[in-house]
């Protein structure tokens, strides 16, 4: 049998986006599942989900009563996938800086880890699109990151991701409360002190052409705070 692999996708105000990417999914003929986490979208994603999965089972929303969060979304998202038995789990953007193209080189470079994260810098810098401040503020937050906590990566920022269910498991989810940027960091720190093997694979993020960003220097500042609380209060 296939494996049972879940994409696990938030959405806030993303018509633009999804239903294209739901199409770039399904023609990579890989079995895949999707998993929509949607913040009550004013725009009607969570509801054009609702109606697509009358003839797409494969298509599964939880949808929620308001904008909760990124990291609270992909804990759900995680429960969703355990209790289900899927055996990967993907995190990954609906409005294409995380391309497809890539989960075919996730999903064999799993095969020998416990997870996968798509890096933009490995190769020096692979994003395109970005104004200068916004990477320069990327670029040494991860420095900062990894300073701080010691993570052996390159990229621990990044939210294209592929997780064995095993490795999952080993969080604790009711103690990960986290969001944004500093969720990325929290999974990673807490996977890496539990002994998960951990690899990256280069990717190039191309920053979102339609719809609006949801990430500010404001979030990300308040990610720098937070990463001495996950360094300095307790792998737990």
């Amino acid at each position: 049998m296939p494996p049972k692999i879940l994409i696990v996708m938030p959405t806030y105000n993303e018509m633009e986006n999804f239903p294209k990417m739901l199409a770039a999914l399904e023609a990579l003929n890989l079995g895949l599942e999707i998993l929509v986490v949607d913040d009550n979208s004013p725009d009607g994603t969570g509801n054009w989900v609702k109606e697509e999965q009358k003839n797409r089972p494969h298509l599964h929303l939880i949808q929620r009563t308001g904008k909760l969060g990124l990291g609270s979304a992909y804990v759900e998202g995680f429960r969703f996938a355990l209790a289900r038995g899927y055996e990967y789990i993907f995190e990954m953007d609906s409005d294409f800086s995380h391309d497809p193209v890539y989960i075919r080189e996730f999903l064999t470079t799993i095969q020998d880890c416990d997870l996968v994260l798509g890096s933009r810098y490995i190769h020096g810098v692979t994003v395109v699109n970005w104004p200068m401040s916004r990477l320069l503020l990327s670029y040494f937050a991860n420095m900062y990151a990894r300073w701080v906590t010691g993570l052996p990566l390159r990229d621990v920022t990044g939210g294209f991701k592929c997780f064995r269910a095993e490795a999952l498991r080993k969080l604790d989810l009711d103690r990960v409360h986290s969001d944004g940027y500093s969720f990325q960091i929290e999974v990673n720190y807490k996977l890496w002190k539990r002994g998960c093997r951990i690899v990256e694979i280069p990717i190039l993020f191309r920053d979102r052409v339609a719809g609006v960003s949801k990430m500010s220097s404001k979030i990300i500042r308040e990610a720098l705070l937070l990463i001495i609380r996950i360094r300095f209060g307790g792998d737990r």
